[in-house]
């Protein structure tokens, strides 16, 4: 079912031992575990690979081999974002080979401290202002599409800025009273042995837009919002999400457009804007990460703007408020 979304299965096969082949063999892994997404990142760092210096083996890859492969993605305009994602799937794919035996990690393993660590990227800030969401949350739609846009734009930040995926993947048995609990779809496997829940108290407005969109039938395996089918194949799913994902921002440019807002107004900027909002509000960083699932503090201040200008002038003040 993945030949056309994965056309390395059809090239000549590497040879053993050798960097692709231990890629080949940890994307068809991805792909039983379902996780296709992950999958078409290594695939493309599988295709970069050989431009930059063929296929070869793991002893080849040292300190200075992965500085130099680092350099030429920044000469040839990849982002610092994309060659950090690039380097990191190498990463994984050198611990496969560990795993599997071909290496011994004390021979020549190049990644850690004082040695080579993947880039990590200034994280731009994409969370919009609370004047942003009083637009969007007060604008009339003109159409169905609009509507739809807009009510899922504003489902994912009220419901602790949930993601499309996990929206398309919410049943009726997730809703508990007044609550949706649920797990993240790409946390399953790194949360297994501790499972952690998230759960969203359901608001009148997040309960309109169940009312209005939601698939009749109610019972519980069935999908609240009934755009996959149950016998869809996981690429399948993966297709439908990236379909709802792609027509939610199409038009949430256009309104945004509309609306005067510079900033973008994807789905994902809905996850920052819940996360920022909520900081700003006085929550802790805490109850914010439990309620986007992060496993890690890192992961949920990545996600936190910073205070505008406005606020640290106001803040600063505060600290000469004895004047008189």
């Amino acid at each position: 079912m993945y030949d056309k979304r994965f056309p390395i299965f059809r090239l000549p096969k590497p040879e053993p031992d050798t960097i692709l082949a231990v890629f080949l063999f940890y994307i068809s892994k991805l792909l039983n575990e379902h996780r296709i997404r992950t999958a078409v990142l290594y695939q493309t760092t599988y295709n970069i690979l050989p431009r930059f210096s063929g296929n070869v083996r793991f002893v080849d890859i040292y300190v200075i081999y992965l500085k130099r492969f680092e350099a030429w993605m920044l000469e040839h305009e990849y982002s610092t974002t994309t060659v950090g994602i690039y380097t990191r799937c190498l990463r994984a794919a050198f611990n496969e080979a560990i795993f599997q035996g071909i290496i011994k990690r004390e021979n020549c393993y190049p990644f850690g401290r004082r040695l080579y660590q993947p880039l990590s990227s200034w994280n731009i800030k994409k969370a919009l202002t609370l004047e942003d969401v009083i637009k969007i949350y007060y604008y009339q739609p003109e159409n169905e599409r609009e509507r739809k846009a807009k009510d899922f734009w504003l489902f994912s930040y009220l419901a602790n800025g949930i993601n499309p995926t996990d929206i398309m993947h919410l049943k009726y048995r997730n809703i508990d009273g007044d609550y949706l609990v649920f797990e993240r779809a790409n946390t399953v496997n790194s949360t297994r042995l501790d499972p952690r829940p998230i759960t969203v108290f359901i608001s009148e407005d997040m309960q309109r837009i169940i009312n209005y969109w939601e698939n009749k039938d109610k019972r519980p395996e069935n999908y609240i919002f009934p755009w996959i089918e149950h016998n869809a194949t996981p690429l399948r799913q993966v297709e439908l999400c990236e379909l709802f994902v792609q027509a939610i921002n199409d038009w949430m440019r256009k309104i945004g457009k509309k609306l005067g807002i510079e900033k973008s107004v994807s789905t994902y900027v809905a996850r920052h804007t819940f996360s920022t909002i909520m900081k700003r509000s006085g929550v802790s960083t805490e109850y914010i990460q439990e309620s986007l699932g992060h496993t890690s503090i890192k992961t949920t201040e990545s996600y936190l703007d910073s205070f505008g200008k406005t606020i640290k002038k106001e803040y600063a003040s505060r600290l000469t408020a004895f004047k008189i």
